[in-house]
């Protein structure tokens, strides 16, 4: 099978690496990819947001699938670009996709589907939270426990331009659960947990993501199979019922109150970073499932998770989340790789035969441990052999489902 695979970050590495796994594989190719992808498959210098070159590049290379990894694209409709050519696609297409476009819309959706959700709020008032409407990268979303906080909040989603959403402020621990969807059927993945804040103990600016592990405390099978039935397939039953049937992963942010499960917002693509931490646990053929997915059967696909725990960390720049940072050497990542750590690439670039910062989020590293401790302790000795100046990571991931294990 030759795959396309669309993006460059560190979740499409992570994708690329597991799907080169398959015995099915026969070509991987990437638009436009990064340096890790490249050594795994061939990078093409085309945009994910370009739609004619996207279909050009997939008649060129004959895909028989293609895989789409970020939102931006999925909500500006080239799946559907593709598959009206004939493609198949693992991804939404345009209507579906407004699942993560538009938080009203996923408002409405939720209401429709009897999925519960935090309360829509007509006033911004502290306690209380505001989302940009649209895409924001995963700085869309401010939490205004108090007066202060909840000014800052109101020049920052005033600079964004976009029209807002205000919601109660729900207490509880986060959840990330995510299911593969042939467009009536869902296929739940291992659930992980994510951290939002660029600092540790939760401080600082949302970011898109610094942290992830998996599997989570007291989220057994029974737990991951209630959620698939009580969001995840409400929900495809919804947008199935409107005409825009979703095929691809959906990815549901859930928030664990005192009062059941609520969802905290949904996106239409595998997580960054919590894929590079689920991936790694996968036991079966990612390649035939998505495949599967893309055909509009799931019912005879099959995957498993593995026993070992994985823990992600990200290394970002000097001052992510406001810039990214370009051009400043990296070190050290061949040594954290001997430490048997996977170094997922997310915003790196080759210049004269060196590797590269290119992004704010610049590498994720991912360790495997018998427990989330093993994983926690060797996902931190590896992070301790990379290095570009400027450099910063938090150092509290999965801090708290140990103390919670011991």
């Amino acid at each position: 099978m030759r795959v396309l695979l669309i993006g460059s970050g560190g979740r499409e590495h992570a994708l690329a690496w597991t799907l080169s796994q398959s015995s099915r594989l026969d070509e991987l190719h990437a638009a436009p990819g990064n340096p890790g992808i490249a050594t795994l498959g061939e990078c093409h210098p085309v945009g994910a947001e370009d739609a004619e070159g996207l279909l050009d590049l997939a008649r060129v290379v004959a895909a028989d699938l293609v895989i789409v990894g970020p939102e931006a694209p999925l909500v500006a409709g080239v799946g559907d670009e593709l598959r009206h050519a004939g493609i198949a696609v693992f991804g939404p297409g345009r209507e579906a996709a407004r699942i993560e476009g538009s938080k009203r819309f996923a408002k409405e959706v939720m209401t429709a589907a009897g999925v519960r959700t935090a309360e829509t709020l007509a006033v911004a008032r502290p306690p209380c939270v505001l989302k940009v409407d649209g895409l924001a990268a995963g700085k869309g979303v401010f939490v205004c426990p108090d007066q202060e906080s909840l000014g800052r909040a109101l020049v920052e989603v005033a600079r964004l331009d976009q029209p807002v959403v205000i919601e109660e402020l729900l207490d509880g621990e986060e959840l990330s659960l995510f299911a593969l969807a042939d467009g009536t059927n869902a296929m739940a993945l291992a659930p992980a947990r994510d951290y939002k804040r660029v600092g540790d103990d939760d401080t600082g600016p949302n970011t898109g993501g610094m942290g992830a592990y998996s599997p989570v405390a007291d989220i057994g099978s029974a737990d991951v199979e209630e959620l698939i039935e009580t969001v995840h397939r409400p929900v495809l039953a919804e947008l199935a019922r409107r005409g825009s049937p979703f095929v691809g992963l959906l990815y549901a942010g859930l928030m664990l109150t005192d009062d059941g499960p609520k969802v905290l917002e949904f996106n239409c693509r595998f997580g960054d970073p919590e894929t590079q931490a689920i991936l790694p646990r996968l036991r079966g053929d990612l390649l035939e499932t998505l495949a599967a997915a893309a055909a509009g059967d799931l019912s005879s696909a099959g995957l498993e998770v593995g026993d070992e725990a994985a823990v992600t960390v990200v290394l970002a720049g000097r001052d992510y989340p406001a810039r990214s940072d370009s051009g400043t050497p990296i070190a050290g990542v061949a040594d954290a790789e001997a430490t048997g750590a996977l170094v997922f690439h997310a915003g790196t670039a080759m210049r004269g035969g060196s590797l590269v910062t290119n992004g704010g989020r610049v590498l994720n590293v991912t360790a495997l441990g018998a427990s989330v401790d093993e994983a926690r302790r060797s996902v931190y000795e590896a992070c301790g052999r990379i290095s570009f100046d400027g450099m910063q990571f938090r150092s509290d991931i999965a801090r708290s489902e140990v103390n919670v294990a011991t």
